[in-house]
């Protein structure tokens, strides 16, 4: 008989398993993002309007917020090494698909299919990767998965950009099929076996999303990214007509936001490893303190680059404890949890770009975005206190309840 999910044992050597779900989570993350680079070179080559190409990207964040659910429901009942396998297939295939789109609609398509792997992946491979560690290290472990998509950010979407610039956009698709490929190669070579057991039912899965903990765990998740996205989407033109930055400048500071994403990465799974609930708290002040600053000094272009490379720390340091939070809740049945954890992080960024949109059109104006992100971030960070203390509470109920029991012993 196979061990439950709850009894398996950590990996002696869990770094080789970590990294190969890494380079799926790279190839994934490019796979999102290049597209922004390459849109004009795929509106004019399919003879169709930026604005209708841009329906590229609404279209995956759209499928991976509302398919990811849904995908680990009808998936319940199959090992998950066995499901990581068929979505990275399904992924090379997409991508393989986009090679050869002769048309937007098929194009699109392609696209949606790609969207079914992203959420499912990052929600099995996350619960996983925790499961290879012990409990201290479950925050690093899931950091590591994290680093291949900042990395798909700082390497992986310039060169696909480069290469569809150079050889045209259809390169680009098969550059990540093949990173893909090579990916799901590793998976098959290298995830243990035994990690491969069924998770929990899905009557008890649907059961824990049920919990006021989970849910609440899954709005702050959604409020203190929706402040990232909200500035994010718009950084080009805060950086341009703000700060002041030429074009050439802006993609220079958004390399180093790529660097900062990365180092708060790793920081971040190792200060959640140390105490969660600090790390999340000391982690959400830092971000909501760089989108209120923003605006005020952003005059400065010394502030400006600094506070986009805390911006990127800030942010994705943020990632691993969110992760990490919410699978502690559900713990009893995380898989479902954790997928629906990624689709609230892309109904967020949908959301938070509209509302940003909303801001600019109003008295406000541009300038005032970053303001309005942090007021997001802010009340993310007064949901994290409240939680902290209800739970306090709580462990000082049940604590008394034993010596209550003890005492009539």
């Amino acid at each position: 008989m196979q061990p439950s999910p709850e009894v398996l044992r950590p990996l002696s050597s869990p770094l080789r398993p970590l990294l190969v779900l890494s380079l799926c989570a790279f190839a994934i993350g490019m796979a999102e993002f290049v597209i922004m680079g390459i849109l004009p070179d795929i509106a004019s080559n399919l003879q169709v309007t930026i604005s209708d190409a841009g329906l590229l990207i609404s279209g995956y964040s759209l499928g991976v917020a509302v398919t990811a659910p849904l995908i680990m429901m009808l998936t319940g009942r199959l090992p998950r090494k066995t499901l990581l396998l068929l979505l990275m297939l399904l992924f090379v295939i997409s991508n393989a698909l986009a090679v050869f789109a002769q048309d937007f609609a098929m194009l699109m398509t392609a696209r949606i299919l790609m969207s079914l792997t992203h959420g499912s992946f990052f929600g099995v491979a996350t619960v996983m990767a925790a499961e290879m560690v012990t409990a201290d290290k479950r925050a690093w472990a899931i950091s590591v998965i994290v680093s291949g998509s900042s990395i798909a950010n700082i390497a992986g979407v310039p060169f696909g950009t480069w290469v569809g610039h150079a050889l045209g956009w259809r390169y680009t698709f098969a550059a990540i099929a093949i990173t893909g490929a090579a990916a799901l190669a590793g998976l098959f070579r290298l995830l243990p076996g035994h990690l491969s057991t069924r998770p929990a039912t899905l009557k008890r899965e649907i059961g824990v999303l049920g919990k006021p903990e989970v849910l609440l765990a899954l709005l702050v998740s959604a409020l203190c990214f929706g402040g990232v996205f909200m500035t994010f989407t718009y950084v080009a033109p805060l950086l341009e007509q703000i700060a002041m930055f030429d074009d050439r400048a802006v993609s220079w500071i958004l390399v180093l936001f790529g660097i900062g994403v990365t180092v708060g990465n790793v920081a971040g799974g190792r200060l959640a490893d140390w105490r969660l609930g600090p790390a999340l708290m000391g982690i959400t002040a830092g971000l909501a303190a760089c989108l209120f600053t923003f605006s005020v000094l952003a005059g400065s272009e010394i502030f400006a680059v600094a506070d986009m490379f805390l911006l990127g720390v800030f942010s994705f340091g943020i990632l691993p404890c969110l992760t990490v939070l919410v699978m502690g809740k559900a713990k009893e049945a995380p898989n479902l949890a954790t997928t629906m954890n990624v689709s609230a992080l892309h109904i967020s960024n949908a959301v938070g770009a509209w509302v940003g949109g909303l801001v600019i059109d109003s008295q406000f104006g541009l300038r005032a975005v970053p303001i309005f992100s942090g007021g997001v971030t802010l009340l993310g960070l007064t949901l994290i206190v409240f939680m902290i203390l209800l739970e306090t509470r709580r462990r000082r109920i049940r604590r008394k309840q034993r010596q209550g029991v003890l005492v009539k012993n």
